[in-house]
């Protein structure tokens, strides 16, 4: 061989290499579900049996593994019942008639301490063997340990066997039997043991305290045995139509029910991390194909009086859609349900409970933002819950539903948790906030700021290109927060560390001003204070007596680099970079002083900027 070819072929190995090395091709565990359920809808309990192949995809030899036994929760003393009851002790404010505004999550509040035997939930597990073998184990709560008497060797698989009954809660957070408001008979999410998720960072057994949940991608086979007066929807794809009907069956097709007093559903859901489910004997179903690949499924109570709400979400869907692909990513399943049940919104895959429309679309958007792009919701929560409002903003103001600044309502969100003093770092735990108020607001408006935030940095368009990037490189994965920022230093080119550093770990907040202005032979001078201790680039608007606007872009020292130009229709001048350790920054335009009639700074507003009236400046020559 050549000395040329072995040059080339040395090359080619370590571009192979380096284009390896730039994908995300972290490691994750593998599952897949069989699970037969035979639901008694007079005692709301049910009996199953669960069949786990479990791939150990790790480099790590495992020595016990960890389930989810969250229903555990729905009883007297446990630990989400006492977090809420603490919650119920801290005073949020005093109204001006001295009555306390306590921190309660209104579904929640001392409900679970007052639940009667019947009311409780529970998950039992009767036995566990893994390749036939009974193992040991132990329930802690809403976590079951299972220390194994062989260990789980690195690449490789076993299989779980386990036999579990469960009592259905009352309707307290998210899942259970009889919603007080909406009278939903099962709104059944969280519903069976699930293997905890062990990732390259260990196990996560998380305990089911208060809030989000994390899951092992996977593949569900769940047949579901019920009182055949009731009508299923939620995770999967229905095998059995034609043995089923309520309106799943072929147009135009018989329906073939078996004899007997109950039916069992058949469901498959591939490549998912979870699988819900809800029934009720009044729920009305309609659906609609959206295109050949895609089904969309509206499940609702018969007596809710708004019928055309809830049918109007297959118009909505059908509108929404092509917008939401081209913006956030495909949708690559063959069904979306929007079910009527739970005590909120809650989002699953293929699927939402929700108490009414209002919700839907941000629970649809979660398909992309925990369904496809599977976080751990409890450490980033705002990555979660964030994105998805943000996303959930756009799709609404695309609708027509927004006038406006489409995510105004995110940045007075922000605003008003930086006033109330409550706020805790965007790396805080899902469960550890210390208020349920500094989550919300976290978590939902504080994350939504962030990626318009960053559109404001990079450019709107640039941002745009960063979500489908994202989307593109890491559905179906777990990503983090440091591979969110890899993907969009990447795309935009720029340097965003300093972005998550101040924006995400800290509560440090943002406040720039216009000082004061002069003229020197002929121009303009102007000098910019920052007052805040976050650090932002700067855009600057000139408007003058002649109506003619122009823009002075002041670029982060710290991005090393600065965004393209946004609107070609205004002239923009590009400073010198601001380092954050200045307090002031002075700039120069070419027009003479009386020249201007307006300076405002950031006038898209996108800057979370926590005092505005310093940012426009008036003058009335």
């Amino acid at each position: 061989m050549c000395m040329k070819t072995m040059f080339h072929l040395a090359l080619l190995f370590l571009l192979l290499c380096q284009t390896a090395a730039g994908q995300p091709d972290r490691w994750q565990q593998r599952v897949k579900y069989l699970m037969d359920i035979d639901m008694n809808v007079e005692t709301n309990r049910f009996t199953g049996k669960q069949k786990l192949e479990y791939w150990n995809n790790s480099p790590d030899t495992l020595k016990r593994v960890y389930y989810h036994l969250y229903w555990n929760a729905f009883q007297p003393g446990s630990m989400m019942d006492m977090r809420s009851r603490r919650q119920g002790s801290l005073v949020l404010r005093t109204d001006k008639n001295g009555n306390d505004q306590v921190d309660w999550d209104q579904r929640i509040r001392d409900r679970i301490l007052n639940l009667k035997p019947e009311e409780e939930g529970y998950q039992k597990i009767h036995a566990l063997k893994m390749n036939g073998r009974p193992q040991q184990f132990r329930v802690e709560e809403t976590i079951l340990v299972v220390d194994l008497d062989k260990p789980i060797l690195p690449r490789s698989k076993v299989v779980f066997d386990l036999d579990f009954e469960a009592q259905v809660p009352l309707q307290i957070r998210r899942s259970g039997r009889d919603n007080p408001s909406t009278k939903v008979r099962y709104s059944m999410s969280q519903w069976y043991p699930k293997i905890c998720e062990y990732d390259y960072e260990g196990w996560h057994p998380t305990p089911y305290v208060a809030r989000e949940f994390y899951g092992v991608w996977g593949d569900f086979q769940v047949n579901i045995t019920i009182d055949k007066k009731y009508i299923l929807g939620g995770t999967g794809y229905l095998q059995n139509a034609g043995q089923i009907g309520y309106g799943y069956e072929a147009p135009g097709s018989v329906v073939n029910r078996p004899a007997g007093e109950k039916l069992t559903w058949r469901f498959v859901a591939p490549n998912v991390h979870d699988f819900m489910w809800a029934a009720d004997p009044e729920f009305r179903h309609v659906s609609r194909k959206l295109r050949d690949s895609l089904t969309v499924h509206v499940l609702y109570k018969a007596t809710a009086p708004n019928a055309k709400e809830w049918e109007g979400l297959l118009d909505m869907a059908q509108k929404a859609l092509p917008f939401i692909e081209r913006t956030f990513g495909p949708y690559p399943y063959r069904q979306y349900s929007f079910v009527h049940g739970g005590d909120g919104g809650m989002e699953y895959p293929m699927a939402t409970l929700i108490v009414g429309p209002g919700a839907a679309i941000h629970e649809w958007m979660h398909s992309w933002y925990q369904g496809m792009l599977g976080t751990n919701e409890s450490l980033y929560p705002w990555m979660d819950e964030g994105f998805t409002q943000y996303s959930a903003a756009r799709v609404s103001a695309f609708l027509g539903d927004h006038q406006g600044f489409a995510q105004a309502d995110n940045y007075a969100g922000y605003y008003s948790l930086v006033k109330s003093g409550k706020e805790e770092p965007l790396t805080t735990h899902a469960d550890h906030y210390n208020y349920n108020f500094s989550y919300s607001l976290s978590s939902y408006s504080k994350g939504a700021v962030f990626l318009e935030q960053l559109g404001y940095i990079t450019g709107a368009q640039v941002r745009d290109r960063i979500l489908l990037q994202y989307y593109k490189l890491w559905r179906f994965k777990h990503p983090n927060a440091s591979d969110f920022f890899r993907v969009a230093e990447k795309v935009s080119g720029l340097k965003l560390d300093w972005y998550k550093e101040f924006w995400v770990n800290g509560t440090k907040t943002i406040d720039y001003g216009i000082d004061s202005l002069w003229e020197e032979n002929g121009k303009t001078r102007i000098r910019l204070k920052m007052i805040g201790k976050v650090p932002m680039p700067i855009d600057v608007q000139m408007q003058f007596k002649d109506s003619s606007r122009e823009i002075v872009y002041i670029p982060q020292y710290l991005m090393f680099g600065e965004k393209p130009v946004e609107d070609p229709s205004v002239p923009r001048q590009v400073t010198a970079p601001w380092k954050w350790t200045d307090p002031t920054f002075t700039f120069t335009i070419n027009h003479r002083l009386t020249d201007l009639k307006i300076i405002e700074i950031d006038p898209s507003l996108r800057m979370a900027d926590v005092d505005r009236k310093n940012n426009r400046l008036e003058l009335n020559w």
